[in-house]
């Protein structure tokens, strides 16, 4: 029977394509990096992101180094009302490489000009937040060095360029002005923009503020892809939760408090949750200031074995006597050369 055996034929051939197709997107994880890109239109409009996986992708960025052999290490140092804390001279620290202590051999303290990008959280969630998120935009920029190379990055749905260094603090405010708070929350993707963005950055110490009050509900991206991003990065993260109270509403604001932790701690940044709204100004000016004072220590590592691994490293503060207890923030290791 020629017919029933053609109808088999197809249906063992819909049978197989359909169980290829299920196991393939059940292997297809939401945290695959190799995305297809976006149309080069939709790139052109109003900077939105179309990722491009390339040679000079930010996932091979170098690390920190000044050549193969001298590692530097930039600390912020802050005291229990989180100011930060200066006049610390090379004997104050001490520093060590996989459990070996090293020599500093480079010390300085830092206030010169720095690239910065600010990430700003315009989904729905921020509609009560909003007037308070630009009130920190203002604070944090009023504490700004006038030097500095910036942009603006919104997002929520997706993330977009707002503005660069070329448009004044007004000019960021009126456009801001114009956002309504709406969608949903691409942190993961406006992260992954703005490590793109810095590849063309001025100056050599970059950093970034991301101001938000959850976690990520619609990013291509996932944390792991953006945390290896960052350890290879050269780019200090800093964040500011914002939060109606300690007490998270939805699973979103409670893994938003994880999640920027996690991506901040790795760069050497830090992430401070502001359960009051009335304080969020305050902190960002804070930040600010904290971002532009640090210390940056050089060694030569004891290893000089090339093996492309990550070296740990640990960085310990004894301040003066009577000067109270500190902590300090900073990069937790980086990639040993390789051969």
């Amino acid at each position: 029977m020629p017919g029933f055996h053609f109808r088999s034929c197809v249906l063992v051939f819909l049978s197989v394509a359909t169980l290829v197709f299920v196991r393939g997107a059940q292997s297809q994880s939401t945290d695959q990096v190799h995305v297809g890109p976006r149309n080069s239109e939709e790139a052109a409009l109003g900077g939105v992101m179309a990722p491009v996986e390339d040679e000079r992708s930010p996932g091979h960025m170098k690390p920190l180094r000044v050549d193969v052999d001298l590692v530097l290490v930039p600390v912020t140092v802050i005291d229990t009302m989180n100011r930060p804390v200066m006049g610390l001279d090379k004997q104050n620290f001490r520093l060590s490489e996989d459990n070996e202590p090293q020599q500093i051999q480079h010390f300085t303290t830092e206030d010169s000009p720095i690239s910065v990008g600010l990430l700003l959280d315009l989904s729905k969630s921020m509609a009560n937040k909003f007037v308070t998120e630009r009130a920190a935009v203002e604070e944090f920029f009023k504490n700004a060095n006038p030097q500095d190379d910036y942009f603006v990055i919104t997002f929520s749905d997706q993330p977009r360029v707002l503005t660069s260094a070329t448009q004044s603090i007004d000019e960021i405010q009126q456009k801001l002005a114009l956002d309504n708070p709406d969608g949903q929350t691409a942190l993961l993707d406006a992260i992954y923009l703005a490590i793109t963005k810095m590849r063309s950055a001025r100056y050599q110490r970059r950093a970034l503020l991301i101001v938000s009050d959850g976690g990520d509900n619609h990013s291509r991206y996932g944390l792991k892809d953006i945390k290896s991003l960052l350890e290879e990065a050269n780019v200090e993260v800093y964040a500011i939760g914002i939060f109606d109270s300690m007490l998270f509403r939805s699973f979103e604001e409670f893994m938003g408090k994880h999640w920027l932790s996690e991506i901040t701690d790795v760069t050497g940044g830090r992430t401070v949750a502001a359960g009051d709204l009335g304080k969020v100004p305050e902190i960002a000016a804070a930040v600010s200031r904290e971002m532009r004072n640090e210390y940056l220590l050089g060694y030569r590592p004891r290893n000089v074995v090339r093996d492309g691994k990550w070296r740990k490293i640990k960085v310990e503060v004894t301040p003066p006597a009577g000067a109270g207890r500190v902590q300090a923030h900073y990069k937790k290791g980086y990639l040993a050369a390789a051969e």
